[in-house]
């Protein structure tokens, strides 16, 4: 009876002792199933969609970023040796807007999205434009312009703020015909301006005709010819978030004060010839990211 015992404890302490083997085994098992499953699992990568992807000189190149959720600052874009931020446009998504200009040189460019891990590299083609030249005599204004001038409205195309304010594409601020459009290069009074090209879009008008806002944005820049604004005449600069900004210039009145949300479509101030103008017209100057762009494609396309 007593050996029977004996062998009946033995028999049992085997027995947990397998039980106890057999739970580790599946723990391990099913440890490396949950991690091969883990590593199965795809990491969220990074997409960039760039358009256009063949832009032309003066186009406003636009960079959305889909990001991974796991991203806790915005990322930013390099094109040549100029950064641009890229702010929030949905849930995981950025975007960028990259400003090319007349005085560009054309051919393959790179573009790169940094912020998000690697560095991503993205290459586009920027084509060549035809500009054509114009012949002008000025009046008034001045051989240059003030430094109060010159400050105020530097400080004004360098502005970045994170709030858009526009939605959708951009309207037409002065109901006349287009007299220049962007990009013209000129002489001056005979004189050649190098480095130089038509900032803008001037629109024909009588003096006095409603000059209104392209967009929605806050009025950041109200300068009179009576302050000192010689050549730009009287003025007023619309910021519509994220660098994108508006100026008009040579204007006969202002109907707007500085800090002013206008909505599209607002009147702004009235089309006139002060500081240095050939006659009355409208310029319109739109500026992204410190470089003044071709306003067209933001009229038929925009972006959001």
């Amino acid at each position: 009876m007593t050996l029977f015992l004996s062998q009946m404890v033995t028999f049992v302490s085997h027995l947990r002792r397998w039980v106890w083997q057999q739970r580790g085994v599946a723990a391990v098992v099913l440890g490396a199933i949950a991690l091969v499953a883990a590593l199965s699992v795809p990491a969220r990568a990074t997409v960039v969609q760039v358009s256009p992807l063949t832009p032309q000189l003066g186009d406003t190149i636009s960079v959305v970023i889909h990001a991974d959720a796991a991203v806790t600052m915005p990322p930013s874009v390099t094109f040549g040796a100029a950064t641009y931020p890229a702010f929030a446009i949905g849930t995981d998504r950025y975007r960028a807007l990259v400003p090319t200009t007349p005085l560009d040189r054309p051919g393959r460019k790179e573009l790169r999205v940094i912020g998000m891990g690697a560095p991503q590299t993205t290459t586009l083609t920027l084509r060549d434009r035809s500009f054509s030249t114009q012949r002008i005599t000025v009046r008034g204004g001045g051989s240059g312009a003030t430094e109060h001038e010159l400050s105020r409205v530097n400080q004004f195309k360098q502005l970045v703020t994170p709030q858009k304010y526009w939605s959708g594409p951009f309207a037409r601020p002065a109901a006349g015909r287009v007299t220049t459009p962007f990009g013209v290069r000129r002489y001056y009074n005979g004189v050649f301006a190098a480095d130089y090209y038509h900032k803008g879009v001037d629109y024909g008008g009588g003096t006095g005709a409603a000059v209104t806002a392209p967009a929605a944005g806050r009025v950041v820049l109200v300068g009179r010819e009576a302050d000192g604004f010689v050549i730009h005449g009287n003025t007023v600069g619309v910021d519509h978030g994220q660098g994108v900004s508006s100026i008009f210039i040579h204007l006969s009145r202002i109907d707007v004060q500085e800090g002013a949300v206008v909505a599209a479509g607002q009147r702004i101030g009235a089309i006139g010839a002060t500081g240095s103008a050939t006659g009355p017209n409208l310029h319109w100057g739109l500026y992204v990211n410190g470089q003044s762009v071709d306003p067209v494609p933001w009229r038929e396309q925009g972006f959001e």
